[in-house]
């Protein structure tokens, strides 16, 4: 027998190492032409409230980032160019009962390499209703929470994270699923986790950012190694949806503590290079550094007048 041979070592390192989408951030807003750098939220410890029941009797709530469709919006649809005007400043809440239209055109999700064409892989509303059919949750709660993909850290923890914890204990929600697309709004859910496990409801964040949820520091944290905009499993692969959530269940239930992170063993697919993309400014020549300085303001000024509205 011979041994197989060597993975060359760029490929090991793409698949061992998660993107850095801090530095990533970072290195991108410079290049553009913005100096200050952005602080995202840094803490070294995080409360951790264990389930208060068992799954089978718990009432477990979605938490999202993704936006209800407006068609008075502009393009929001599958590979939509980012969408200031779709952003949206407040919570909101919606009936878990009914079927829904949830976008993500007004975050920064991974548009090279997903297209954002399955609701399912970043609002995982079907499979929890599947899994309380099941009976291996207690139920589903009646209403789902968007919290807004907010910069400010001030605005999320002292308005957005108790206005979603006072919508949760109005409807006795014992556990929550967060779930993030884009570099900010994983610290948003982190934020919102981190609230709402202070004030005694369970949660796992279940997302793909991991350097910017452990920076934040979250009770429980499920990371899959997937393009940003796919939290909740592949697109159109039930399969992955599926295992992707009882995985997250599965955290929520054994994590023996506070910042807990487990990683899934789900690869995105065989070539992990698409990890070398993501706002690379190293891989942008300065006309398109340019381009996108001018889109960026134009974003800016169009979602300043949505929130003006």
């Amino acid at each position: 027998m011979t041994d197989s041979p060597a993975a060359p070592e760029d490929a090991v390192r793409d698949f061992d190492v998660p993107v850095p989408y801090m530095q990533r951030t970072r290195d991108y807003y410079l290049a553009i032409g913005y100096d200050t750098p952005y602080r995202w939220a840094h803490n070294v410890a995080a409360p951790f409230q264990p389930l208060k029941k068992p799954l089978a009797q718990a009432r477990v709530a979605i938490v999202t980032t993704a936006a209800r469709f407006d068609p008075a919006k502009g393009d929001q649809g599958p590979g939509a160019a980012y969408n200031g005007s779709a952003k949206f400043y407040q919570v909101y809440d919606g009936d878990t009962s009914q079927k829904h239209d949830l976008r993500i055109s007004h975050i920064a999700y991974d548009r090279a390499h997903t297209s954002a064409a399955d609701m399912n892989t970043w609002f995982p509303l079907e499979q929890l209703h599947r899994l309380a059919r099941e009976g291996r949750i207690g139920s589903v709660a009646p209403r789902f929470f968007g919290a807004p993909t907010n910069r400010s850290h001030r605005a999320t923890i002292e308005t957005d994270a108790p206005d979603i914890l006072a919508r949760c204990k109005e409807h006795n929600v014992d556990a929550a699923i967060l779930v993030p697309n884009c570099p900010v709004c994983h610290q948003t859910t982190a934020l919102v986790a981190r609230h709402l496990e202070a004030n005694g409801i369970s949660t796992v964040v279940m997302g793909c950012a991991k350097d910017i949820v452990e920076h934040a520091a979250v009770p429980r944290f499920l990371f899959s190694d997937f393009p940003l905009g796919n939290s909740a499993g592949k697109p159109h692969d039930k399969a992955s949806q599926a295992f992707t959530l009882e995985l997250a269940l599965k955290v929520l239930e054994s994590a023996p503590g506070p910042q807990t992170t487990v990683q899934s063993p789900l690869r995105w697919s065989e070539d992990a290079s698409w990890k070398r993309d993501y706002n690379n400014v190293e891989r942008m020549a300065p006309e398109e550094l340019a381009r996108r300085r001018r889109d960026f303001d134009a974003q800016k000024e169009a979602a300043r007048a949505n929130r003006v509205a």
